[in-house]
């Protein structure tokens, strides 16, 4: 148990946690396995359950008063896990950076906790492929998360807007899912747009330096077997929620971290998604939206 937080802790080779606890090295390996596997199965549905309707109201709740972006259920975003190259894995973990990771896909609330994750996918995919393939991907598009009905925005009677989640330009637009507009060209009101969603969106960026700084065996390429590789960054998750819940954080931590992100990809959203955008684009110029300093941020 010790050698585990050790190695999640500090990120120190099998090597050392064998000359430390007098273990075999494939002794440690196999403890930090079941261990790993142990946490997860403990502590998951208590931690990282599927929030219900009047949850996703809180999560909304909370994202609106530090974040100022209404009828928001999360923020997502996916990150590279640098590992040693999976046996006879071809080229399907090798990323754009040029090194072998599997993905960390996460939706984290406005406390910097994460809601939903789905760990493993090749490196060589794309953060829009593996949200699609994920659970959680399929969930919204089956419309299957039992989110709340569309809720007028703060100061206004109509229209009815759907509850969102935030996204880099990475994925696609969707109704209840949110992207930046591209760079080029943009009116004013679509650059506020794009400042007042990467103010909710950067909140799944510092959950990622959170967890990087608390277990720094994400700091470095990690020696293991894949499988067991992937049950260790799941513990990490869980244990990062379990700490979050008791411990707080230190906001210094969050703004550095080794974990890389996607390259972003060309994807195309549908005219609903863009309705939605556009509703919320007039929404932050308007009296009952905007915010005093947004238009000096931009």
């Amino acid at each position: 148990f010790f050698s585990l937080f050790r190695y999640l802790g500090t990120g120190q080779s099998l090597a050392s946690l064998h000359f430390a606890f007098l273990i075999g090295k494939s002794t440690a390996s196999v403890i930090i396995r079941e261990t790993c596997v142990a946490i997860w199965d403990a502590l998951h549905a208590a931690v990282m359950g599927q929030p219900h309707k009047e949850q996703w109201k809180e999560i909304a709740d909370v994202f609106q008063q530090t974040c100022q972006f209404p009828n928001c259920a999360g923020a997502i975003d996916g990150k590279h896990i640098r590992i040693k190259k999976p046996v006879r894995s071809g080229s399907q973990f090798y990323n754009y950076k040029k090194y072998f990771s599997f993905v960390l896909f996460a939706m984290c609330d406005a406390n910097y906790s994460f809601r939903y994750i789905d760990v493993g996918s090749y490196g060589s995919r794309s953060d829009s492929a593996v949200f699609a393939h994920s659970e959680f991907g399929k969930l919204i598009h089956d419309k299957a998360l039992d989110l709340p009905e569309h809720t007028a925005l703060p100061g206004t009677t109509s229209p009815a807007m759907p509850f969102v989640f935030v996204a880099d330009e990475a994925f696609a637009l969707g109704e209840n899912l949110m992207r930046p507009y591209s760079s080029r060209g943009l009116s004013l009101a679509r650059r506020v747009f794009n400042y007042r969603l990467t103010r909710a969106r950067r909140v799944v960026e510092c959950a990622f330096g959170i967890l990087a700084n608390k277990w720094r065996f994400l700091h470095t390429p990690i020696h293991l077997k894949l499988e067991t590789a992937i049950s260790a960054v799941k513990a990490a998750c869980v244990l990062h929620n379990f700490v979050r819940a008791r411990d707080g954080f230190n906001f210094e931590d969050s703004l550095t971290h080794s974990l890389h992100s996607h390259r972003p990809s060309v994807v195309r959203g549908h005219r609903q998604g863009a309705a939605v955008r556009e509703q919320f684009t007039a929404y932050f110029m308007s009296p009952h939206g905007a915010l005093p300093w947004q238009l000096d941020a931009i």
